[in-house]
């Protein structure tokens, strides 16, 4: 179940369900710790003796409000006669989930309206040892174990403090847990439970004939009592209210820092760059990970999750950051990737937000030899976006300690990690994480990564690295050419998978080609690249009145469809924007350019209502399939735009001043 409408602030990130069901809380770091593992915590409303979790029987909308990481949730209840108008958020400096209840009463008579919170965490990933407990000096409800506490209060316009509250064993012994105590509109008053535990939590709202009140509910999240119980007189101090003004005012500071001079592209496209680049910033750790996903239903499918820093992903997030103004996370996440590179220049497999190794697949030892368990490409893409972020920033002093511990390292690495016969990598994992051999998307992303790391080397005047890294890179792409392109077929092979004499060539189509060219190791123009995308968009294509393109043929993974002619796999927003970014590429005039607006609309529109946008989609229905929000999905969308605006700003030129009549930033003009 997707993700709709995650709130966070870089320590503290909430997710909730498209039912509104809180899902998902990580504490102390984006992606780690989760506190509930995927377990609903629920909302409900007793009035007139009856009563309603919100579920299906309920109309709602999850949306943000324009331009911040408050949400604008709609519900309502024909049967009970009752509208609630919901916003959440996190603060953006303090480790508090707070929501604002406006209660409409839709009867024309006075009633007495009951809301009640269910909570049922799993404190550091687990339920073993938990105690929930009614904490009189606060009036309120405390979860806690070991260094992790949870303060749950409310409060209406006339007090702070809750007017019910339960604690109760769950998951044991048939025990459902206190929100089933909640149905009958009064709970228990039990008061502390330990062990596997849940809590509920109401509180009593008068609202006239036609009319509504508001109630605030919030969660203060700590490492001991005294810090939640702070936390708690903060709010009672500064109020909700103030917490979500403050909030929503400084995100709609933090996406519009940057000036772009959108011109006359739609409105919704750039609502939905917006939109992007805030989801981004929630699935990233103010330590320096960009998440993949935190979506913790993905557990269902292989028992474990996307909440982890892919050096690849990490890398692709961080470029589309860059190029929209966004200096200090990227620095984070290069701060990151410095601090966890092994002592022989490669990054592993993925990490946890803590920088621990994490959670792998790819072993050690293959075909009874050691065997590195990497995606070369990630390590090669860290250096690539590490000099995007030079070259727009200029901060050689952010730089300079990174010089020689990630930028030589890592493209030491590359340069030795080769096939001292044909000069290409050697064998690795592939982007897609399932195949093991030499991969076309791979070797250029080394050869943009040792680029990059000879112009490093030659803006530090060390020529003599930089000219070994261009070198290598040099022969390196001479090699791909030799040894990957197929003459008979007219384009490049996916992979090969080395034999005594060369390569066998997978020529399966897939969409991550698109690299031969995104790193500018050819121009898009380029015979073999033309054909090769040409291949691309004509056999990935999806037949269906969906659309979008799939990530290679006959892919397996989510498969709705054995129709592979019609369906070669599930359509994927990132081979989608893949796809736009080449035909912007190669647009030669606005006319042409224009004609890839289209693809940034059908992304617009398979997204959730909230913005929120998965790895795929169902070929049939469009529905989400996989983890949402993906954060790369995301950073593709912002990436292909901001080329967009680069390109038109390039193609239309003023023949007078020789400025563009397009041009896409606020600063004075590059020469």
């Amino acid at each position: 179940m997707p993700r709709d409408i995650p709130v966070g602030n870089g320590s503290l990130l909430v997710t909730f369900d498209r039912e509104y069901q809180i899902r998902d809380l990580f504490y102390p770091y984006v992606g780690k710790e989760n506190h509930t593992i995927g377990h609903p915590s629920r909302m409900g409303v007793w009035v007139d003796g009856q009563f309603s979790w919100l579920g299906g029987e309920w109309q709602k909308t999850l949306r943000y409000k324009e331009d911040t990481l408050v949400t604008d949730v709609k519900a309502r209840n024909d049967r009970l006669k009752i509208e609630l108008q919901m916003y959440d958020t996190v603060d953006f400096h303090l480790n508090i989930f707070v929501k604002e209840i406006i209660v409409r009463n839709l009867e024309g008579r006075d009633r007495e309206i009951r809301l009640f919170f269910n909570h049922d965490f799993h404190i550091y990933e687990n339920e073993i040892g938990d105690t929930a407990f009614y904490d009189p000096d606060t009036r309120a409800i405390v979860h806690y174990k070991s260094q992790r506490y949870f303060l749950i209060n409310c409060c209406d316009p006339n007090k702070c403090g809750i007017d019910h509250f339960a604690t109760g064993i769950k998951e044991v012994h048939g025990a459902e847990g206190t929100w089933k105590d909640a149905e009958d509109g009064v709970l228990s008053g039990n008061s502390i439970a330990q062990g596997s535990v849940d809590s509920t939590l109401g509180i009593n709202i008068q609202v006239t004939a036609y009319s509504e009140n508001i109630a605030h509910y919030w969660i203060a999240v700590g490492k001991k009592y005294d810090e939640v119980v702070k936390l708690n007189k903060v709010i009672w101090e500064k109020t909700p209210e103030e917490l979500i003004r403050r909030t929503e005012n400084y995100w709609k500071l933090w996406v519009n820092k940057e000036t772009f001079n959108f011109f006359d592209i739609p409105q919704r496209l750039v609502s939905f760059f917006k939109r992007s680049l805030l989801v981004i910033r929630t699935q990233i750790d103010n330590e320096g990970a960009i998440i993949a996903a935190n979506d913790s239903d993905i557990v269902q499918f292989g028992r474990d999750t996307y909440s982890y820093m892919w050096p690849r992903d990490g890398a692709l997030v961080a470029y589309a950051l860059v190029k929209s103004g966004y200096m200090d996370a990227s620095k984070r996440f290069f701060q990151f990737c410095a601090d966890v590179i092994s002592k022989d220049g490669y990054l592993l497999h993925k990490y946890n937000p803590d920088r621990s190794f994490a959670s792998s697949w790819h072993p050690w030892l293959k075909d009874e030899k050691k065997s590195l368990p990497i995606q070369e490409d990630g390590i090669a893409l860290v250096v690539w976006s590490l000099w995007n972020h030079y070259d727009e920033f200029r901060d050689i002093e952010f730089i300079k300690p990174l010089y020689r511990s990630l930028i030589l390292s890592a493209a030491e690495f590359m340069v030795k990690f080769r096939d001292e016969e044909t000069g290409l990598p050697l064998s690795s994992y592939d982007l897609w994480e399932e195949r093991y051999g030499v991969h076309t998307f791979t070797v250029s992303a080394v050869i943009a990564g040792l680029r990059a790391a000879a112009a490093f080397a030659r803006a530090f005047g060390e020529h003599e690295y930089g000219d070994k890294y261009r070198d290598t890179a040099d022969k390196m792409t001479d090699a791909l050419i030799a040894c990957f392109y197929h003459k008979e077929e007219g384009r490049f092979a996916r992979m090969g998978t080395r034999t005594a004499t060369g390569y066998e060539l997978d020529m399966t189509v897939d969409a991550s080609l698109f690299g031969l060219t995104a790193f500018d190791v050819f121009r898009p123009e380029v015979p073999m690249i033309v054909s090769t995308m040409n291949a691309v968009k004509e056999r990935l294509r999806i037949k269906t009145t969906v659309g979008g393109i799939a990530r290679y043929t006959n892919d397996y993974y989510h498969r709705v469809s054995n129709d592979i002619e019609q369906v070669p796999g599930n359509p994927w927003f990132i081979c989608t924007l893949w796809l736009a970014e080449y035909e912007i590429m190669r647009a030669k005039n606005l006319t042409e350019l224009n004609h890839t607006l289209p693809l940034l609309e059908w992304v617009v529109d398979k997204a959730l209502p909230s913005g929120v946008l998965a790895e795929q989609v169902d070929p049939y229905t469009g529905a989400p399939l996989s983890v949402s929000p993906l954060t790369w999905s995301h950073a593709a969308f912002v990436t292909t735009l901001m080329q967009y605006m680069k390109k038109r700003e390039k193609l239309i030129v003023c023949p007078e001043c020789g400025n563009s009549e397009f041009y896409m930033h606020r600063h004075v003009q590059k020469p």
